[in-house]
């Protein structure tokens, strides 16, 4: 089948979605789902006034891209941006005219139920600057923040952060490594008046985490351990945890197949009696129920109890094979 004919059945199964976009004030969202839809690695967005076509195996065609553009135009005539990401390391390897690469690597806004959110459709780093796939669990925060502290890990540019202080939160600290995605995390508070609520620091998330769970902090075998801003211990309503899969550092190995319980424990010692943490595992491979159950030991072993759970599945702009998301989001209640 074509990609024209596969993106023209993709648009009309997201009908009804499309419209509560727009009820919502949401401008940003997935049209077309690729590794479900039937053109493996081809990523179809709308990121505000721009249409984001990303591949990540082959590259489009001239003909390809001529189609699906004349599709999107039709839709709405937002400016389309082609990222090519087929090479090693997922980098961004097509040139742009002149115009187009003014516009892609220009500042934008775009609103996701009336929350507004930086953009940028390229930059230094490589992923657009807000996870479409994340939207359940912004919209969680959102509803479930009012009057809590609030602790986002790995908070990239912190959607997750900005929500939870447009839903009125008391206090949000969200913590990533890269100084970029923290300083678009400050733009964001600022794009919605939340500036105060939110506070930005850039750690390594093992010694932030064992910190403020009054653990001591550690490294790597014969490793020397860098500078890291000092915490103290603190327990939070709700703390929002989504690692990467995989990343090393002097403090410590993250590794969302093998050992999500090294980072699940220092953050569940830092949830409040009666508070939430949210989990979030990207991996395919890795099974639903049976990291849900590790999970659940691993509260257990600390003398603590899963009082009630909620999975959170994202929305039908990104389906999947027989329900099965690689996306797994469950929000533990803990007393």
């Amino acid at each position: 089948m074509s990609i024209s004919s596969l993106l023209t059945s993709a648009l009309a199964k997201r009908h009804d979605l499309l419209a509560d976009a727009k009820l919502n004030n949401t401008d940003c969202y997935r049209v077309f789902h690729g590794t479900v839809e039937g053109h493996n690695g081809l990523n179809i967005d709308r990121y505000g006034d721009a249409w984001l076509i990303q591949t990540f195996h082959q590259t489009l065609t001239q003909d390809e891209l001529n189609e699906i553009k004349l599709i999107l135009e039709n839709i709405n005539p937002l400016t389309v941006i082609y990222n090519d990401r087929s090479d090693k390391n997922s980098r961004v390897m097509n040139a742009l005219d002149t115009t187009d690469e003014a516009f892609a690597q220009s500042a934008q806004v775009m609103q996701e139920n009336g929350i507004k959110f930086t953009s940028k459709l390229r930059h230094e780093g490589q992923d657009p600057l807000l996870f479409l796939d994340m939207r359940v669990g912004r919209e969680y925060v959102h509803a479930n923040s009012k009057n809590k502290t609030v602790l986002n890990l790995f908070s990239y540019t912190c959607g997750i952060g900005t929500a939870a202080a447009v839903g009125g939160a008391k206090r949000v600290i969200n913590i990533d490594f890269s100084s970029f995605a923290l300083e678009a995390g400050r733009k964001n508070a600022e794009l919605n008046g939340v500036s105060e609520a939110c506070q930005f620091i850039q750690s390594d998330a093992f010694p932030a985490l064992r910190q403020l769970a009054g653990l001591k902090v550690g490294g790597r075998r014969n490793q020397k351990l860098p500078a890291y801003p000092k915490m103290t211990a603190t327990q939070f309503d709700l703390v929002f945890l989504d690692p990467p899969r995989f990343a090393k550092s002097a403090f410590g190995t993250v590794d969302l197949i093998n050992d999500y319980q090294g980072l699940f424990k220092p953050a569940m010692l830092a949830t409040k009696k009666g508070g939430t943490i949210v989990c979030c595992n990207n991996v395919a491979k890795v099974e639903r129920e049976a990291w849900f159950n590790a999970l659940n030991r691993c509260v257990e072993k600390q003398g603590r109890s899963v009082a009630s759970h909620q999975w959170l599945d994202c929305h039908e702009d990104f389906p999947s094979f027989d329900g099965n998301h690689p996306l797994k989001i469950v929000a533990l209640t803990l007393s």
